[in-house]
């Protein structure tokens, strides 16, 4: 996400190195989904530059790849598994979740699965994992069933909220694809754990967006409050005021929570001139 191309120039400097670019990224946030990480296991050697880029507390919240969770539905994937962490060693203390997102037809029927995998994980790294099948939202049993075998190993339930993005229909091409790809639940914010994540997905629209993570303002900080340490992924359709728009949360929240750290200060887009 570090490398996508609308910030280019704009908040993050360019040209920049490959190994310089999370660096950059890392000078407006402290976390960072580790979507890619899903479509394949990088080599050890991106990861090692991934450590030298951030400071020992930046938190990567890396997804388990598709292999383990969509292809083998987390069945018979021990080979991939042991790749995967052997490939996020060098991360150390950064790895702040394994998420493991699981397919939309990945059900309550699969749970049984889903609790075998969950013990033959190692406890080094916090687990998260987020469902899209619509019977954890609709059928307060299957929820029930999914928090207990949650809270039972230690792992924490990643929301997804898409409430806003569908309140009112599509004005963009981004927004229309968005719709075509996300899942559509009600929003969830019951935390787990000591470590809550959570996932937003707003409009093109900023103030839409802002007006649609109001409440999370209020129980992102009272998790604050309550001794937990939260984590919150910004998300639009283009994502191109994303950066803008995680700090902005972050001022709202620490608003409300004065004792929160504020966020680095990022590295200016371009070299500073007498002119």
């Amino acid at each position: 996400m570090w490398t996508h191309a609308p910030w280019q120039g704009r908040f993050l400097p360019h040209p920049l190195p490959s190994k310089e670019r999370l660096r950059a990224y890392a000078s407006w946030c402290n976390a960072v989904e580790g979507n890619t990480t899903f479509y394949a296991t990088p080599s050890r050697d991106s990861v090692e530059s991934w450590a030298r880029q951030t400071e020992p507390d930046f938190r990567f919240v890396v997804k388990l790849p598709k292999t383990i969770t969509h292809e083998r539905r987390l069945n018979g994937a021990e080979d991939d598994l042991r790749a995967f962490l052997s490939a996020m060693e060098p991360l150390g203390s950064r790895t702040h979740a394994l998420w493991i997102q699981l397919p939309g037809s990945f059900g309550p029927n699969d749970l049984g699965g889903l609790a075998s995998f969950l013990r033959g994980l190692p406890r080094t790294h916090p687990i998260a994992v987020e469902v899209r099948h619509r019977a954890f939202f609709d059928e307060p049993r299957s929820a029930g069933m999914l928090e207990r075998l949650l809270a039972g190993a230690g792992a924490e339930w990643v929301p997804f909220d898409t409430v806003t993005l569908f309140q009112s229909p599509p004005t963009s091409d981004a927004e229309r694809d968005a719709w075509t790809k996300k899942p559509r639940v009600p929003r969830r914010s019951r935390a787990l754990t000591a470590n809550p994540i959570v996932r937003y997905l707003g409009r093109d629209d900023t103030e839409r967006t802002v007006e649609g993570w109001r409440p999370w303002v209020g129980i992102v900080a009272d998790w604050l409050r309550e001794g937990r340490s939260p984590t919150v992924f910004l998300h639009t359709p283009d994502n191109a005021e994303a950066l803008t728009l995680a700090r902005r949360f972050h001022d709202e929240v620490r608003a409300r929570v004065p004792g929160l750290e504020p966020l680095p200060e990022p590295v200016p887009a371009e070299p500073p001139t007498l002119f």
